[in-house]
């Protein structure tokens, strides 16, 4: 046997068994995700300024912006699956087929810029993870995403991620950020808003920051907007009024700009009971991806797939 075939061979079992080690402590090391499927129960988690500070944030009823599943409004859903995570009603945790195009991408663009991380992954992360990028950190965000797909409902995964998202500095959770730009509670936030609260998701900080890019902001929106239009979400007229909308958030210029001032660009990633039925003849299938990758490398679709299915309503 050639002495460099031997080499490959034993770099090949070093490595495998460097893989089946951090895999190995991961299954040990981390934590429960059971507590989760109380909705009643609250956590407290760690998150980071825009100073690079870590501070408390309570997740669950106890925090005062905290908004059920029941109370975010059906347009907000389905703009942050369609936005973020296409195959949301059909993958287990992880979507193959998006990290097989985000290879491919990263290949042919010779980055890493595109991700692929699903909503439940990027609900793993904010809950417990950090947001180093390493093989050992995604290796535990995949082992606890399918976690999460198995002890809790989508619905529930949903209302996690939309009450954990960054939206502003300090802002996190659709509640905080309803309140934040809109003035008004997250129940009470009309097509426009939602687009334009999920068009931030990228990068509410820098790429996606409202009073830096408000045209890029405005543009993912309408973008949004004519997805919720293709999959039925909106009717044409509710579409129409939702394009002729912008959205009121000069008053919150004072607040940002004192923000923006002592920003640093730290890496940002976004990181709910289930979306309601689809109106009769709506398109079921999520579109196919169009739009070219932003600072996420999060993309937008706007053709739909032929042989579609209507993800069926959730009981739980």
């Amino acid at each position: 046997m050639p002495v460099t075939f031997k080499r490959i061979l034993l770099i090949l079992l070093i490595l495998l068994v460097v893989i089946g080690g951090i895999v190995g402590y991961a299954f040990v090391s981390l934590p429960s995700v059971e507590p989760l499927k109380k909705r009643s129960s609250s956590m407290t988690i760690q998150v980071k300024d825009w100073q690079g500070n870590y501070h408390p944030f309570v997740v669950g009823p106890k925090n005062p912006y905290w908004t059920g599943g029941k109370s975010i409004p059906a347009e907000m859903k389905w703009a942050v699956i369609l936005a973020e995570d296409a195959n949301f009603y059909r993958h287990e945790g992880i979507d193959v087929k998006a990290i097989k195009k985000a290879i491919q991408y990263d290949l042919e663009k010779q980055s890493l810029a595109r991700g692929a991380s699903t909503i439940t992954q990027q609900t793993a992360k904010n809950l417990f993870l950090s947001r180093e990028k390493t093989i050992s950190r995604k290796i535990r965000e995949v082992i606890l995403a399918k976690r999460m797909e198995q002890e809790l409902t989508k619905g529930r995964i949903l209302e996690l991620y939309l009450n954990v998202v960054e939206l502003g500095p300090m802002v996190y959770g659709i509640g905080n950020g309803a309140r934040y730009y809109f003035n008004k509670p997250a129940s009470a936030l009309t097509p426009r808003e939602c687009s334009f609260l999920a068009a931030m998701l990228p990068g509410p900080r820098v790429a996606y920051n409202p009073y830096r890019n408000i045209d890029k902001v405005m543009s993912r929106s309408d973008l949004i907007l004519k997805l919720l239009r293709k999959r039925g979400v909106l009717s044409e007229d509710e579409y129409q009024r939702a394009l002729a909308e912008t959205p009121n958030i000069a008053g919150l210029q004072r607040k940002v700009d004192e923000s923006i001032m002592k920003e640093e660009s730290f890496p940002n990633r976004t990181s709910a009971i289930r979306p309601g039925p689809l109106p009769e003849g709506a398109v079921g299938e999520p579109p196919v991806r169009e739009e070219a990758a932003g600072e996420s490398g999060v993309t937008l679709e706007t053709q739909p797939r032929e042989g579609g299915v209507t993800p069926p309503v959730e009981q739980k």
